[in-house]
């Protein structure tokens, strides 16, 4: 299951990602990922959360992210859920790309629900992008 958190930048996407963290701990009976692109999460996040700075592992891309999600959900089926704070970031802002890759993430994510901020309007979107905006 795919959740798109939409808006320019400083629309507060990213203290609504926190406080999805913060219910999905609270009602995980699994594990709950939380991925960032430096480290502007690491004082609102507790330990029980699994923290991930994608800058530690060099990932870029499109094909990077999907991967290295995938690449997650294939190493713990424990994992609930996944949140992703600046995804464009990480992906690029290829919006065809980037809503083709959400198709394909989409269909490996089970029933884990990969949670993402993205830093643009739903006008901007397309689409493949637009039916994930919650």
């Amino acid at each position: 299951m795919i959740k798109l958190i939409t808006g320019k930048k400083g629309t507060g996407k990213t203290k609504i990602l926190i406080d999805a963290i913060h219910e999905a701990e609270n009602k995980s009976n699994g594990n709950v990922v939380a991925i960032q692109k430096g480290s502007a999460l690491n004082t609102d996040i507790t330990p029980k959360v699994r923290l991930v700075n994608i800058d530690d592992y060099a990932v870029a891309g499109v094909e990077g992210f999907y991967g290295f999600v995938s690449g997650i959900l294939a190493s713990d089926y424990d994992c609930t859920d996944i949140f992703v704070d600046a995804t464009l970031k990480i992906t690029g802002r290829d919006y065809d790309k980037v809503g083709e890759m959400f198709e394909k993430l989409a269909k490996v994510s089970g029933d884990t629900a990969v949670t993402c901020t993205i830093s643009a309007d739903n006008s901007e979107l397309p689409e493949s992008m637009k039916k994930y905006i919650v």
